[in-house]
């Protein structure tokens, strides 16, 4: 994690700075609200600590300018006015979290990382997926090729939505017992080999281009073979 602490007292900078390096992160440090604004800019960190009041501009100036460059990089505000209206300020100008000092290293080394952890979340699964003439719809659970409506059984939608998520790429067996039938071994059945077969005569039978394929040696593909 990358980080990079606003503070203008340098004996509490030094001491943060070292702290985050010794839990193993890279910290930078900027000694007033300018200094930090800019680097906070172009510096591609994952979380600012930024304390409150600092010369040259305050932290809530700070971060409201970063959010209005639409700069999203989650900011924790630390500060010793503690009020809750002085909190509501903090997250209305833009914060993540506020911590009030005096504080605990290890709170706010959890808090840092929490905020870490948000912004490196996956963005939410589309709500639909397509391959050609072929759509899933994941929220009402229904799955169209063209025009004709294809009903399936739980595993099998599971299965192709599965395949459809990483259409063009090769699934292998271990992938789909892993994800579709959460085992973590391999059964030493033919169940996959069973519900792709049923899959494939439910999804491509009567159709002019086949969608579900196997690759062999490898595992199956999801793919448009009309174009």
């Amino acid at each position: 994690m990358r980080l990079l602490i606003v503070e203008d007292d340098a004996e509490a900078a030094a001491y943060l700075t070292k702290a985050f390096r010794e839990a193993g992160h890279v910290a930078d440090h900027a000694a007033d609200g300018l200094e930090g604004y800019a680097m906070a800019e172009g510096g591609g960190y994952d979380v600012l600590v930024v304390d409150r009041m600092l010369p040259r501009l305050d932290g809530l100036s700070l971060i409201r300018s970063l959010r209005e460059q639409n700069d999203v990089t989650p900011a924790l505000i630390l500060s010793a006015l503690a009020q809750v209206d002085d909190r509501v300020k903090g997250l209305r100008a833009g914060g993540d979290d506020y911590l009030p000092k005096p504080y605990a290293f290890s709170e706010l080394l959890a808090r840092v990382e929490v905020l870490s952890r948000r912004r490196a979340a996956p963005a939410s699964e589309p709500t639909t997926y397509r391959v050609g003439d072929l759509a899933l719809d994941r929220l009402a659970h229904r799955v169209a090729r063209g025009e004709e409506e294809i009903p399936l059984q739980p595993r099998e939608f599971r299965l192709l939505e599965y395949l459809m998520k990483h259409a063009g790429q090769v699934v292998t067996r271990t992938m789909l017992l892993e994800n579709v039938w959460d085992y973590h071994f391999d059964p030493q059945t033919n169940v996959i080999d069973v519900h792709v077969s049923r899959l494939r005569a439910k999804v491509d039978k009567g159709f002019e281009h086949p969608m579900i394929h196997t690759i062999r040696g490898a595992g199956y593909m999801v793919r448009d073979t009309a174009r």
